[in-house]
């Protein structure tokens, strides 16, 4: 048996039904908090950025997607392998997984009920976790409707996806407790392998905390370290990495050649944050109800938006905490949430949370809240706690931040004073004033109920009653701030459908032109405009190349217009009202077409190249860099840009571009350039989801070029033989064709995913085979110490059922040596908390 270092610790209140309590009240405050805006939205629940641009669409589009057989997804950017552009987003979430069993149109309308449903998941893993360590079932669930509409749940909607996290991270600390604490073989390996399949980006900082936790709560003396203890953990965790590796060692080898992912900070830049607001943001951001994930209250400095910075405990703030860490010294409670706080303030330790990622998050905090979730619900059972003195300091702390508000602010140039440093005031006091709400309600329930035997009921009602009330008006700060450019995202998105319905047949690009985020998911075609972080690697190479910004979406400028020659873009959509705007912006060289939709409109691109065709002309890279970024997509229609090597064996192909053709980039030339590409272009592309086809018939043999991102998932034959994919235009494709007719063919597998799938299948068999190995030693030992045990007397026999009935006989059964069965079903042994206190005393 392995036993924590103090005592051993049991699993208290086990009954099932406290865990399906926690799910609902949970899962019905969720519905409470977005049904009224899904009711208000007409339809389905949308609220602001990432959200309707990525979460929606995403969900939609890959349940059709997988149902049509996967593989490589034309619609996402300029093409890419579907595994790795969203295994990060959810691909191995088991919510999305769900959300198949329903038909693709619907999703959209489901949003909501799949948030309630990820906040009941979070909800009763919390208390899993919490109810060890609780003296009543109601207090652990006090602590998990804390951890469930924490700060960073609720501001975690707005990326959707991270709320997955959330809900399935207290398993995974709930299975490392029960192995080390009740022996359970199993468990652990089963949640780290959910976790590591749910994302592997967040999966990275779990590791780092698991870490944390487990040296904390041995320093602390609360697990005891044996040798047998480490081999099954690390056992269990190199199985769970085995189970889980399917879709993370493909993510792994992709991100690899991600620029986003190999910029690290150095210098001061490990030890400091570059502005002081960074700290103060930080230090608030555990104290008050977060902001708006795109609107700062306070901060004019520092990164700020979008990080997630926030572990806001609703109702109570940091008070409990606080009490805590001045009531429970040498615990591992505290010894985990102080080293959290270092790590929080230290860029390089921050950023170990993500491999040394140089961009600044704090998406990691959802693991420390479920342990500051732990700490307050302790000293609300603690009856020699100092409750009040947490609450005083956290109210003048709350107090404190109107310095941001009040202070003195000379400006020069006017010669004239004002009051405030702050970013937006009216955020800020909202933000503020429901932070003072809730520590309020909180001191009021703590005053007053402390000694009734209701208080855990009550301090359940406010938690709730309170989380939805800040949940509410967090989610409509941020919805509401972006209601008019939101208004008709409905309409949109449903006129897309209808305009799909109209397109030309053919393969080909698309473009878009005022509309909101990720229109070609929604009319299946690859499209320039396209919003998410982990498109195909090649694309973030290529784009920046020829002036557009590539960070977390693509989105070429309209007076970029040789782009949508050399890409194939051949019709452009927009609303009907912007069509005026876009004659304007993208001058020359775009017909309307007539056909309409839904309210959306299409021009068609009179410079529409095919895709797949030839050149004359090969450009060295010496000569594209003397190019400005703006023209280079004219020289790319012109001329295909080789490297020494591609030059040296395939050059002869081709003539070099003169020196004087680097500078004849203008837009007649441009369409000259177009005509001549069409004129060698393939005669049939047909796309797949497994890649795509081609035909192509050439007097002499030459490259064939293809403007689809590289990968090296691809494989390519010409005529049946296996040929070379090249890369080429910095990040594109190429082939080279004999003279005559070939017949070309581009396979996509994802890289990576045949090992990794094999090595997962083995790990599961190898799980297997643990867990019947753990089994059949479980049956032998049991066997081994089975006693016979003789049948009551009879007046034994009475005076049990007495004290079970709680009759008059209980006193004398007890005082006779006998004992009450205990009520969740465990052992009766005494039990204790982790610090060795005996709660049956």
């Amino acid at each position: 048996m392995i036993s924590s270092g103090k005592a051993l610790i049991r699993p208290a209140h086990g009954r099932p039904h406290y865990f399906r309590r926690t799910f609902a009240l949970c899962a019905l405050a969720a519905l409470l908090v977005f049904l009224p805006f899904q009711i208000l939205d007409g339809g389905f629940f949308h609220y602001a950025g990432d959200f309707n641009g990525q979460q929606i669409t995403f969900y939609r589009y890959m349940n059709e997607f997988i149902k049509s057989g996967g593989g490589f997804s034309w619609a996402t950017d300029l093409g890419s392998g579907a595994v790795n552009a969203y295994s990060f987003y959810l691909y191995g979430s088991p919510f999305f997984w769900l959300s198949l069993l329903f038909p693709a149109a619907w999703l959209p309308y489901l949003m909501c009920p799949l948030l309630a449903l990820k906040f009941g998941v979070a909800g009763g893993g919390a208390y899993l976790y919490l109810k060890r360590y609780a003296k009543t079932p109601v207090m652990a669930m006090v602590g998990a409707c804390l951890y469930a509409f924490s700060g960073f749940s609720v501001y975690s909607v707005f990326f959707n996806h991270f709320v997955d996290v959330v809900a399935l991270f207290p398993y995974m600390l709930w299975a490392l407790d029960e192995a080390v604490y009740a022996g359970r073989r199993g468990l652990f390996a089963l949640f780290a392998a959910l976790n590591l399949l749910n994302n592997y980006f967040f999966f990275a900082g779990q590791i780092l905390f698991l870490v944390i936790y487990f040296v904390c709560k041995v320093a602390s003396g609360e697990y005891r370290l044996t040798a047998r203890l480490f081999f099954r953990l690390a056992l269990e965790s190199l199985l769970a990495a085995g189970m889980g590796c399917v879709l993370a060692w493909p993510a792994v080898l992709s991100l690899a050649q991600n620029p986003r992912t190999v910029d690290l900070s150095s210098g001061w830049g490990f030890l400091t944050y570059s502005r002081v607001q960074q700290y103060l943001a930080i230090l608030v951001s555990w104290l008050l109800p977060p902001d708006s994930p795109y609107i700062t209250s306070i901060w004019s400095e520092g990164v700020i938006k979008w990080t997630n910075m926030t572990a806001y405990l609703p109702l109570c703030s940091l008070a409990g905490v606080i009490t805590c860490w001045r009531a429970r010294r040498g615990t591992s409670t505290r010894r985990i949430l102080g080293t959290c706080a270092v790590f929080a303030l230290v860029p390089v330790l921050n950023s170990a949370f993500y491999c040394l990622n140089s961009s600044y998050y704090a998406r990691w905090y959802y693991m420390p809240v479920l342990i500051m979730a732990l700490a307050t619900m302790q000293v609300l059972e603690d009856d020699r706690a100092d409750l009040k003195g947490g609450t005083r300091t956290v109210f003048l702390l709350m107090l404190a931040t109107l310095a941001f508000a009040l202070v003195p602010v000379h400006d020069v140039d006017t010669d004239s004073w004002t009051l405030g440093v702050l970013n937006n005031p009216g955020q800020y006091f909202a933000v503020l004033l429901l932070g003072l709400a809730g520590l309020a309600i909180y001191d009021r329930i703590t005053t007053a109920w402390r000694s009734d035997r209701h208080f855990g009921a009550r301090m359940l009602a406010g938690v709730l009653a309170f989380g939805c009330l800040y949940s509410v008006c967090h989610i409509a700060i941020g919805k509401f701030g972006q209601w008019d450019t939101d208004s008709d995202l409905v309409e949109q998105y449903n006129g897309a459908l209808a305009l799909r319905e109209v397109l030309p047949e053919g393969d080909y690009r698309v473009d878009a032109y005022e509309t909101h985020d990720n229109m070609g998911l929604w009319l299946n075609k690859s499209c320039l405009q396209y919003f998410g972080s982990t498109a195909a690697p090649s694309i973030l190479a290529f784009y920046p190349e020829v002036d557009v910004k590539r960070d977390v979406r693509s989105q070429p400028d309209v007076d970029l217009y040789a782009l949508r020659g050399l890409l194939s873009v051949k019709y452009t959509v927009m609303p009907a009202d912007k069509m005026d705007a876009f004659e304007a912006d993208a001058g020359a060289g775009w017909t309307r077409t007539g056909i309409t939709a839904g309210g959306l409109v299409l021009y068609e691109n009179e410079n529409y190249i095919p895709m797949g065709f030839t050149y004359r002309y090969y450009v060295t890279e010496e000569q594209f860099e003397k190019v400005s970024k703006s023209l280079r997509g004219n020289l790319l229609t012109r001329a295909i840009l080789l490297s020494e090597e591609q030059i040296s064996r395939y050059g002869s192909l081709l003539e070099p571009l003169p020196d004087a053709e680097l500078y004849r980039l203008d837009y007649n030339s441009y369409t000259a350039d177009c005509a001549d590409r069409r004129a060698a272009a393939c005669d049939r592309f047909e796309m797949k989801n497994t890649g795509f086809s081609a035909h192509i018939t050439l007097e002499t043999g030459s490259l064939v070029f293809f403007s689809v991102p590289w990968d090296d998932g691809f494989s390519a034959t010409v005529n049946g033989g296996e040929a070379e994919t090249l890369r080429v235009d910095n990040g594109l494709m190429a082939v080279y064709c004999p003279s005559g007719e070939n017949e070309i063919e581009f396979t996509f597998h994802t890289a990576g995913l045949a090992l990794s799938s094999r090595i997962s299948l083995v790990s599961c068999v190898l799980f297997a085979a643990y867990l019947l190995l753990c089994a059949g030693r479980r049956r032998r030992r049991a066997a081994r110490h089975t006693v016979q045990v003789r049948a009551p007397w009879p007046e034994e026999e009475a005076a049990m059922r007495a004290a079970q009935a709680g009759g008059p006989a209980a006193a004398a059964a007890q005082n006779a040596g006998g004992q009450p069965p205990a009520d969740d079903g465990d052992t009766a042994a005494p039990e204790t908390t982790p610090e060795g206190e005996n709660r049956d005393q």
